[in-house]
């Protein structure tokens, strides 16, 4: 993979890289066509991270098609399709990791210790691997984004990071691989998960900014419509900090995170206004 990166620089063509865990769906397909349109040469990588699972979480059940998203990748035109074993990502005495302790501090990294942790050490091994001049990544994950792209900036990566819009189904839903696991009941009840975003949004559009009354507003409609939800938490926070506001401006970040049964998903909303 370096070697063929490294081939491409030479030649004077610009390297764009989508890393994924693969299952793929329309929003992954987006990042693809994103780095498309930024680049001459299209690489996504399809890796189950083991080490950003923690001991209760869906390693082992996390969905996984190769030959379907082989197929989805050749028809939106990538190049190289990289397909790394666990034993090619981490030596088996691995002792080195990467870590960040303020971006990653609240929202996901409250529930889901040592998550990004593994984020950020897969992806700082997937940028040496595959050396890309541009990498994409969804908005959906949003604390993700803003964690990898402190990494990138403090540890002077040369990578610029591109962000993709989320990607919702008809219904609002915002795409996810881990969407498969949902019941048909689950699947009803998890569209108020944007319709609380959509709540919050219009209520600042109104001139309610204060994020207590919007956090409990949400909080409430959620109770009401979807009680089988189990929200981990509703968090309003500059979208670059990940630091809580009390007020919210422009851009900032309203989002959240809960449980429908076993699965969890997220969601959020970057505020205009």
């Amino acid at each position: 993979m370096q070697s063929i990166s490294r081939d491409a620089h030479q030649s004077g063509l610009r390297v764009g890289f989508v890393p994924t865990m693969g299952f793929l769906h329309e929003g992954h397909l987006s990042l693809i066509h994103l780095a498309r349109e930024q680049a001459d040469v299209v690489v996504v990588s399809i890796f189950v991270n083991p080490i950003q699972f923690g001991p209760n979480e869906d390693l082992d059940r996390y969905p996984r098609d190769f030959d379907r998203d082989e197929n989805l990748c050749e028809s939106c035109g990538v190049d190289y399709l990289f397909f790394p074993s666990v034993d090619e990502v981490y030596a088996k005495d691995s002792t080195v990791f990467v870590d960040e302790s303020q971006v990653s501090a609240g929202l996901c990294g409250v529930g889901r210790p040592g998550h990004f942790k593994g984020v950020l050490t897969v992806v700082a091994k997937l940028f040496n691997m595959v050396l890309p001049d541009i990498a994409v990544f969804g908005q959906k994950d949003a604390q993700q984004a803003a964690v990898i792209k402190r990494m990138v900036r403090d540890l002077n990566f040369p990578v610029e990071i591109v962000l993709g819009s989320i990607v919702r189904e008809p219904d609002g839903l915002a795409m996810s691989s881990r969407n498969t696991f949902l019941s048909a009941d689950d699947r009803s009840q998890a569209v108020w998960l944007n319709k609380a975003l959509q709540l919050a949004e219009g209520m600042v559009k109104d001139g309610r900014i204060e994020s207590l009354a919007l956090e409990s507003a949400m909080l409430n409609l959620l109770d009401k419509k979807a009680p089988d939800i189990k929200s981990e938490y509703i968090a309003i926070v500059d979208a670059t900090s990940m630091k809580p506001v009390n007020l919210v401006c422009n851009g900032t970040l309203i989002a959240l995170a809960a449980y429908i049964g076993k699965t969890r998903l997220i969601d959020n909303r970057i505020i205009e206004v």
